[in-house]
């Protein structure tokens, strides 16, 4: 069985060909570009290692597990120019190396792809991938939504989180289990593992922007804070002290404002509760892995790759 790692230099050998046809018209360049400039791989390689759990052959659906990192990077063009972002990993975004409709229409082109690499799978393979990428769009849309609302629910922004992240994660189990024959149970069984991890991944990024270590996350500290962005952290306090949440994100110092919001967030046990919630998911997520009844040399390295994403740095 191979562990999260040893994944790493197919999937990359696998990425580092997917757009080798040139075309005449300039779409392939923006796709190889945004999908060569990095990521952790974890949606290729959750496709890989749960065909493991039921079948002894995975290098033989590497193409097919690099649909999910194709759709994510899709995603990712797109979301660059609504947030009208310029770096992406460090890198200039599609949008500002090219232009926004050369982007636009390079993600679109990849999408198109990603149901070409599918094209002879069966159908059930295809409708589910294509319920996750409307739900994705849901999502994403449920997130630009909030930006000017005032009256987000935590269970919303739960409900957004799963659609804009959480359900792709859980598409890349379940698509190895269905390339690997799994039968219905199992399939759904690794389904709800990938949207509990997810969940727990994304819930761990909120908690990260606020209290990680700077060096170690790779970007400024508070960053959801001083933009103002609806959090399940930000959510929970208004719950709790609205009145002495609008006080403190009035502060116009931006040290001085994050400094208060994560002394609040203490105060009032957002962060502690936040963790907890953060914990639950992880652990449904582990406790579905072990429902499935199979033996532990068999899920254990997906039980390490779930404890390497829950176990990331503060």
């Amino acid at each position: 069985m191979k562990e999260y790692k040893d994944w790493l230099k197919p999937i990359e050998e696998s990425i580092a060909v997917l757009y080798k046809d040139r075309d005449a018209y300039g779409l392939m360049d923006p796709m190889e570009y945004i999908i060569s400039i990095g990521g952790k791989r974890i949606r290729p390689a959750l496709v890989l290692m749960t065909y493991e759990l039921f079948k002894e052959d995975p290098e033989t659906v590497i193409e097919k597990a690099i649909v999910v990192e194709a759709f994510h990077n899709f995603t990712l063009m797109h979301d660059d120019i609504m947030d009208a972002a310029p770096l992406r990993r460090g890198k200039t975004t599609v949008h500002h190396k090219w232009d926004t409709p050369t982007a636009i229409l390079s993600g679109d082109a990849m999408l198109v792809h990603c149901y070409q690499m599918l094209a002879n799978e069966k159908n059930e393979i295809i409708a589910d991938f294509s319920k996750t990428a409307m739900e994705v769009c849901q999502g994403q849309m449920m997130d630009m939504n909030f930006e000017t609302r005032n009256d987000v629910s935590k269970e919303e922004y739960l409900e957004m989180i799963r659609l804009k992240t959480a359900v792709l994660i859980g598409y890349s189990m379940e698509l190895g289990a269905l390339l690997a024959g799994a039968n219905k149970e199992q399939t759904k069984l690794c389904y709800d593992c990938g949207v509990n991890m997810g969940l727990s991944f994304q819930i761990m990024d909120d908690l990260l922007d606020a209290f990680g270590d700077q060096a170690l996350v790779g970007k400024q500290k508070g960053g959801d804070i001083l933009a103002d962005k609806k959090t399940y952290l930000s959510l929970l306090t208004i719950e709790k002290a609205s009145e002495k949440y609008q006080e403190t994100s009035k502060e116009t110092k931006e040290s001085v404002k994050v400094e208060k919001m994560l002394a609040l967030y203490e105060e009032k046990g957002v962060r502690k509760e936040t963790e907890e919630l953060m914990k639950d998911y992880y652990h449904k997520a582990v406790d579905g892995l072990n429902s499935i009844g199979l033996a532990k040399e068999k899920t254990g390295p997906l039980m390490n790759l779930f404890g390497f994403l829950f176990q990331r740095a503060f």
